[in-house]
């Protein structure tokens, strides 16, 4: 909902989950993870390998990281792949320039970042906006009419620079961010690429107001691509937000345990009094993480341990089966208990 240009935001988010990302960007700050060494280029290159991934790329961050700072093509990959993360990895370079010199959302500067972008890998190099209908491939419905992209366009940028002044705090600069992805995305002014710069242009947002900026991962695209069909067919706005605003918390809340994990050695194996049941250094691990955050799941475990999920869960399983771990609530909103046993 929107009121005199700014956001009124829904309850679920001005709640407990919005002081949530506030505290997770806090501590991301205060634990230096974004003065790390070379800490924007490689945040970009998961940028860049998330979003070709869920256009089918499967060139992996290592793979991007040889082939953009070396050179270097990935055996195995096509060429047409690495092409993709090559333009985006252009396209990006320049949104940044443009974020940092606060310029003026236009026609022509989408237009010139889409044509970086599907430079060498699409049918319009020069950013040309679509001159046929296309359908979004969900039970054949059809994107806007391409007779009325123009004028959604120019509505658009004018809606999205009075927002960017409007809006100034962290929580209503994301939501214009995600906002503006979604609206554009709808419009769909290209024949191609529309995803990749919608998320460009949500990041391009993002860096000018010095955020964090956001990585939709691959292994959520069914989840993404769901959240844009259910908004677009209900016209709810917080279906997106909220799928958005969850995916950054979950990936934030994966860098800052994989960073702290990083400086962990020899984890003190700390488990309740009476607990005489042999458990391995991980589950100890896992132990830990979980007294210090109770609403970790098994993939945000993963993460931080270089596991599977699977692997993971196995030791949850474990765990439970010798009454030191336990779970209270459901699976999507619970949280776990340490007992004695």
């Amino acid at each position: 909902m929107v009121r005199n240009g700014k956001f009124l935001f829904s309850f679920y988010f001005c709640g407990m989950d919005g002081k949530l990302l506030l505290e997770l960007i806090a501590k991301y700050k205060d634990l230096g993870i974004d003065k790390q060494i070379d800490y924007d280029k490689f945040y970009l290159y998961s940028i860049i390998t998330h979003s070709t991934a869920i256009e089918g790329s499967t060139v992996t961050e290592i793979e991007n990281q040889l082939l953009f700072d070396q050179g270097i093509s990935a055996s195995g990959r096509s060429m047409n792949e690495q092409l993709m993360n090559l333009d985006l990895k252009a396209a990006y370079e320049k949104a940044i320039v443009y974020a940092k010199e606060h310029r003026s959302i236009s026609v022509d500067l989408l237009k010139e970042l889409a044509g970086i972008l599907m430079r060498n890998t699409g049918t319009v190099a020069r950013g040309d906006i679509r001159l046929l209908n296309v359908t979004a491939g969900f039970e054949g419905r059809s994107y806007l009419n391409f007779s009325k992209i123009p004028g959604a366009l120019d509505d658009f940028c004018l809606w999205l620079n009075d927002a960017r002044k409007s809006n100034t705090d962290t929580i209503s600069r994301y939501q214009v961010s995600f906002d503006a992805h979604y609206k554009l995305v709808t419009i769909h002014p290209w024949a191609d690429g529309n995803g990749r710069m919608a998320r460009l242009l949500m990041n391009m947002l993002q860096f000018e107001a010095g955020l964090i900026p956001s990585i939709i991962k691959k292994d959520s695209k069914a989840k993404y691509i769901e959240s844009l069909i259910n908004t677009r067919e209900s016209g709810n706005l917080e279906i997106v937000r909220d799928f958005m605003f969850e995916e950054h918390v979950c990936n934030l809340k994966g860098r800052i345990m994989q960073y702290e994990s990083s400086k962990i050695e020899n984890v003190p194996v700390i488990v309740p009094v009476n607990v005489t049941v042999k458990i391995s250094p991980r589950q100890a691990k896992i132990l830990d993480f979980i007294r210090n955050d109770p609403f970790l799941t098994a993939d945000n475990l993963a993460r931080i341990f270089k596991v599977t999920s699977r692997t993971v869960k196995r030791d949850i399983a474990y765990l439970r089966d010798k009454g030191i771990l336990s779970r209270e609530g459901s699976d999507k909103s619970g949280s776990w208990v340490i007992r004695s046993v």
